[in-house]
């Protein structure tokens, strides 16, 4: 889905300055924090220092980086701090004794992995998140958010019970893809059910 959504950008001439142009435009009336997810090679290709100041002049708070492992954290942590953008760590099923670790050391907020595998809907979910939640919960004061999978207001529901927040993205992308140019007024009433159902 993520992939499919990530071939039409390209085919159809988006690049990097023109994300950044976007977000310029949505920063005019947008003040909520803004948090950028995309892979490393996006960031080295375009010049890790030149991309990170950019987000910083551009307002970005924070950054995700799902294909940089926490070991590897350091190419970028030194470049993120001082542009105030928080590099945001992922913790997964696998984590297991990595995940007080990770809590110690993480900014911002942490991303909690619902599942394994890649991203895309699911429609039941069995990780053991609580488990994975107590363990941040006795690491951090940060917020913790899970997602992977999380495409129903239920599932929204449930996950925000246990932690901070419900992350739902491959959802979202289900739906531009499906509705194209009228995708907005239908992202916004699904977006509008998620968020009451927390």
């Amino acid at each position: 889905m993520i992939q499919e959504a990530n071939l039409r950008a390209l085919t159809t001439g988006t690049t990097t300055d023109k994300v950044f142009d976007l977000v310029r435009d949505l920063r005019r009336d947008v003040t909520i924090p803004f948090v950028f997810m995309t892979y490393a090679n996006v960031v080295f290709s375009y010049g890790a220092e030149r991309f990170l100041s950019t987000c910083a002049e551009i307002g970005v708070d924070g950054l995700i980086l799902p294909d940089l492992p926490f070991e590897e954290k350091e190419e970028f942590l030194p470049l993120c701090r001082p542009c105030g953008v928080n590099l945001i760590s992922m913790i997964a099923p696998t984590s297991e004794n990595r995940i007080a670790m990770i809590a110690k050391e993480a900014e911002g907020f942490l991303y909690v992995v619902s599942s394994l595998g890649v991203t895309g809907t699911r429609s039941e979910i069995k990780t053991d998140l609580a488990s994975i939640v107590d363990v941040v919960r006795r690491n951090t004061a940060i917020p913790c958010a899970i997602g992977f999978g999380i495409s129903t207001p239920e599932q929204a529901h449930r996950m925000a019970s246990i932690a901070d927040g419900a992350i739902v993205g491959s959802a979202i992308v289900k739906q531009m893809t499906q509705y194209g140019k009228e995708a907005p007024a239908h992202v916004g009433e699904f977006v509008r059910r998620m968020k009451q159902a927390l």
